[in-house]
């Protein structure tokens, strides 16, 4: 590993602002406009206007160009502007990008966004089609003859191992199921408002791919979602309370591929996500025991179990006990699977509003939020403390 001490990135930078367009599964007008709205409404919230932005960060897979957007909101000159690769693992990368911006004097304000019409036009979940020929996609051609043409079918793979190695039933990954959709049946956001589950309801879910079923499996969702970043101390002086960026790191491990590592040494855990806790908490200072709020990335249920244990809040096998007696706060806006599926961002959103104190689900106290963005890719984490 090549970090091996803490960074001095935590403390310098702030998220301002959010914003966010509705949840729906037909947007019913662009990618572009959607980027526009929620950009307006992070600024808004942030009591900022285009004038002072000069810095924005995607995902490599937006199709909103950042000049483009910043062009339909009326930002001016830009100094900074840049794209984070591998889908979902980007996003709170987005933010540390931003962080590193204004914490070294390139950009004073930086917005994020990521905006996608998801399920009303391109559908991640029907799987790859055609790829033109590169490295990257040569890897999965070790995968995609045998039948592995889809991200359930990709993590479905690791899910049966981590059932076999610990004695474990599909009814493991339904805890996690529940307690997302229990928090968006109480979040007026969310596409499953009122909409909670049980673990029957899980298990009688048709099988995607065994042993996923239906509930293990996030959203398909159109919308956009941006987050406004700047100094700390700027942050101190704007319309809402700072969310201070306490530590921010990526993650990619050994032998790693795009979803695919089905040769290394385990399948049972998530070593990019490893990378990614080690420096969190060296640069936090932080212990799992201090951590209010976790906000974990759930495309697909069993991921959520391995992230609660490479971040060392349970031993290896146990996280379906651990989240089955709600022994930390999980996903309280509902997650992927219960608000909305927008590649992580909204879920960062959700952090920031638990250290406001303004969470639908609002856990009393919140003063510091994990956050993790895509896993079985390279990816990234957060972890936002309430100011002072």
């Amino acid at each position: 590993m090549s970090v091996r001490r803490a960074d001095s990135l935590g403390g310098k930078a702030a998220v301002a602002g959010i914003g966010a367009t509705e949840f729906s599964k037909d947007s019913g007008r662009s990618e572009l406009k959607l980027a526009v709205e929620a950009v307006r409404a992070a600024l808004d919230d942030a009591g900022l206007t285009p004038d002072d932005v000069d810095g924005m960060v995607t995902f490599t897979m937006d199709t909103s160009p950042e000049i483009t957007v910043a062009q339909a909101v009326g930002i001016g000159e830009l100094s900074f502007f840049s794209r984070i690769h591998y889908g979902g693992g980007a996003a709170c990368a987005t933010v540390q990008q931003a962080a590193l911006a204004v914490a070294s004097g390139v950009a004073e304000v930086v917005v994020c966004y990521r905006a996608f019409n998801e399920r009303s036009g391109r559908r991640f979940g029907s799987g790859v089609r055609h790829r033109e020929p590169s490295a990257e996609g040569a890897a999965l051609g070790w995968s995609l003859p045998f039948g592995l043409l889809t991200p359930a079918s990709w993590v479905a793979m690791a899910a049966q191992r981590y059932l076999h190695t610990y004695g474990l039933t599909p009814e493991a990954f339904g805890q996690v199921a529940v307690v997302d959709r229990r928090h968006a049946a109480t979040n007026p956001a969310a596409y499953f408002y009122r909409r909670p589950i049980t673990l029957a309801d899980h298990a009688a879910s048709r099988w995607i791919v065994e042993p996923l079923r239906l509930l293990d499996c996030c959203q398909e969702t159109d919308g956009g979602q941006a987050l406004v970043v700047t100094t700390a101390e700027r942050a101190r002086d704007l319309r809402r309370p700072p969310a201070v960026i306490t530590a921010a790191a990526q993650g990619a491990g050994r032998r790693q591929e795009g979803m695919t590592s089905f040769y290394r040494d385990s399948l049972t855990g998530l070593p990019e996500m490893g990378v990614v806790a080690r420096q969190l908490w060296r640069t936090s200072g932080l212990t799992p025991a201090e951590v209010d709020v976790a906000i974990l990335y759930d495309h697909f249920t069993p991921f959520v179990l391995m992230q609660l244990e490479e971040f060392g809040f349970c031993e290896p096998g146990t996280a379906a006990d651990f989240v089955a007696a709600d022994a930390l706060p999980l996903n309280t806006h509902g997650g992927q699977l219960g608000e909305a599926y927008l590649h992580g961002m909204n879920g960062i959103a959700e952090a920031v509003r638990q250290v406001r104190g303004l969470a639908a689900n609002q856990v009393p106290g919140a003063g510091r939020v994990l956050v993790t963005a895509g896993t079985g890719v390279p990816t990234s984490g957060l972890i936002l403390s309430a100011d002072g």
